[in-house]
Order: structure tokens, then sequence, then C-alpha cells
């Protein structure tokens, strides 16, 4: 699986978990748009992978 998809040209990186079934995947999927993220879940063969992106709103820089 590649680590790096592109959807809408948009970069989405995966999880790093593979999924047996979709509403595992899906409940995974929830988990992280309740915390922002922009989510895809791709199928190949009989499993699941969810990739995710977020978009930086805030930069903090910390004084040396």
């Amino acid at each position: 699986m590649d680590n790096v998809k592109f959807f809408d040209e948009k970069k989405f990186m995966w999880d790093g978990r593979t999924y047996i079934s979709e509403s595992d995947a899906i409940n995974i999927k929830a988990e992280y748009e309740k915390n922002n993220f922009e989510t895809r879940i791709v199928q190949e063969e009989e499993k699941y992978f969810l990739f995710t992106r977020r978009v930086v709103t805030e930069i903090v820089i910390e004084k040396q």
C-alpha cells in the first residue's frame, strides 16, 4: 500500500492500518473527522485503507 495518495489534487496520508471490514474503517473515519481531518476510504481486494489529511490552520513559533 502506498503511504501517500492524491484525491482532487490534495495529498492524503495512509493511517498505517488495514481494516478487514468497511464498518471498522467507517467508525475510525468518523473519529478522524471529529478531530478536523479530511478522510478517504480506499478498498483494494477485500481490505479497506484509510487516508487522512488536515490543513494547517495555525503555526506556532517558539522563541529560543
